[in-house]
C-alpha cells in the first residue's frame, strides 16, 4: 500500500506557480513568455498559434488576450465585427503586450485595486473586494463566469497597454502654433443649419443643383417625391459637420458666407453627394479666441500626439511581420 502523498493539490499548484514567475524572470527575452499570461495556464502542452520578430507566441497568450476583449472590449474602438477583425484586435494587443515587457512598463497592485475599485463603484456592489473575497469571487462567477487570479490578470493587461500608449505619446514630440489654434476655435464657434438631399453619383447632384437654381421651387417639390433623401444635420458646429458628415472644410466656410435659403454646389459627404440648401448661419466672435486659446492648444496637442501613437503602432505592426500559423503548423 503507498504512503499517502505529502502535497495536496492546491500547495502542488502553488509551487507550480512559484516555478513560472522564477521561470519568467530567467529566461531570454526570445521566449516571449508574459508576465501575466501564465499564472492561470492550463497544464497542458505548450503550442504556437504564430510569431512575430520570429518570436513565437504560445496558445496561452492567445487565449488570455482572446478573453480580454470578449469581456472589455478595445478600449477607444468600436466591438469587432467579424472573426477577421476579432483576430487582428488579438494580434494587435499581443503585439502591444510584448512591447510593453521589453519596456518594462509595469503595472503595481496598487493601480489594479484603483481600477478594480472603479468597475465595482460602477456596478454599485455592495462589499469591499480587499476584506470580502469570497463575495468579490462569487460576485465574478455570476458577473463574468471568471476565477479572480485571470480577471485580476486582466486588469493589468489593459493597464499595461494604456501606460505603454501614454509613454509613447510623451515622447511624441509635436508642435502647434497659433493659426491651428484659431482655426479649431473657428471651427467649433460657427454654427450652420443646412438641408441637404443625397445622391449616389456627381452627375445626378449637378443635375439637381442645376434645376433647382433656376427654379427654386423643385427643391420643395422633389422632397414630397422622396422625403428620406432630404436630410437635416441641425443647427450645429461646422466641426461636427465636419467630423460627422464628413463636410470638406472649405466648403463648410463657403456655405457660410451664403444667403439664407441660397443653395450650395453638389460635394462629397460621409456617403455619395450632397447639394445644400443654407437654412441658418451664426459666425464665432473672434475676441473670444484670446481667453480660449490655451485650451485649443492643449486639445490639438492631444491630438497629434495620438496620431503619432497611431502612426507608431502602424509602422510597428509592419516591421513586426507577424505571422499567424496555419492549423498544421501549430505545434509546440
Amino acid at each position: 500500500m503507498k504512503g499517502k502523498s505529502r502535497w495536496t493539490k492546491i500547495e502542488l499548484r502553488i509551487l507550480k506557480i512559484i516555478f513560472l514567475i522564477i521561470t519568467f524572470f530567467c529566461l531570454n527575452y526570445k521566449s516571449f513568455i508574459s508576465n501575466i499570461f501564465f499564472l492561470y495556464a492550463e497544464e497542458k502542452e505548450s503550442e504556437y498559434v504564430g510569431e512575430f520578430f520570429g518570436i513565437k507566441v504560445p496558445l496561452n497568450n492567445y487565449l488570455f488576450v482572446k478573453s480580454v476583449l470578449q469581456v472589455f472590449g478595445y478600449q477607444g474602438r468600436p466591438p469587432a465585427k467579424n472573426e477577421e477583425e476579432l483576430e487582428e484586435q488579438i494580434w494587435e494587443q499581443l503585439l502591444l503586450s510584448f512591447v510593453a515587457f521589453q519596456r518594462e512598463v509595469n503595472v503595481t497592485q496598487e493601480e489594479v485595486e484603483k481600477e478594480i475599485d472603479k468597475i465595482l463603484t460602477k456596478e454599485k456592489v455592495n462589499f469591499d473586494f480587499r476584506k470580502e473575497r469570497e463575495s468579490y469571487e462569487k460576485w465574478l462567477r455570476e458577473k463574468i463566469n471568471e476565477p479572480l487570479i485571470l480577471f485580476e490578470n486582466q486588469i493589468r493587461h489593459l493597464l499595461q497597454l494604456e501606460k505603454l500608449k501614454e509613454k509613447i505619446m510623451e515622447e511624441a514630440k509635436v508642435e502647434v502654433n497659433e493659426e491651428e489654434a484659431r482655426q479649431e476655435f473657428l471651427n467649433e464657434y460657427n454654427m450652420l443649419s443646412v438641408e441637404l438631399v443625397e445622391f449616389p453619383n456627381i452627375k445626378e447632384a449637378e443635375e439637381f443643383y442645376n434645376k433647382v437654381k433656376r427654379r427654386a421651387k423643385i427643391w420643395e417639390r422633389e422632397k414630397e417625391k422622396r422625403p428620406k433623401d432630404f436630410k437635416r444635420p441641425g443647427f450645429v458646429s461646422l466641426e461636427f459637420l465636419i467630423d460627422i458628415w464628413k463636410f470638406p472644410l472649405d466648403s463648410c466656410y463657403e456655405m457660410l458666407k451664403l444667403k439664407i435659403n441660397d443653395f450650395y454646389k453638389p460635394t462629397p459627404i460621409y456617403r455619395g453627394y450632397a447639394v445644400f440648401k443654407i437654412l441658418e448661419k451664426r459666425l464665432a466672435d473672434e475676441e473670444n479666441f484670446a481667453k480660449l486659446k490655451d485650451g485649443y492648444y492643449q486639445q490639438i496637442t492631444q491630438r497629434k500626439k495620438l496620431k503619432a501613437y497611431n502612426d507608431w503602432l502602424k509602422n510597428l505592426k509592419e516591421v513586426a511581420n507577424i505571422k499567424v500559423y496555419k492549423k498544421e503548423e501549430k505545434g509546440g
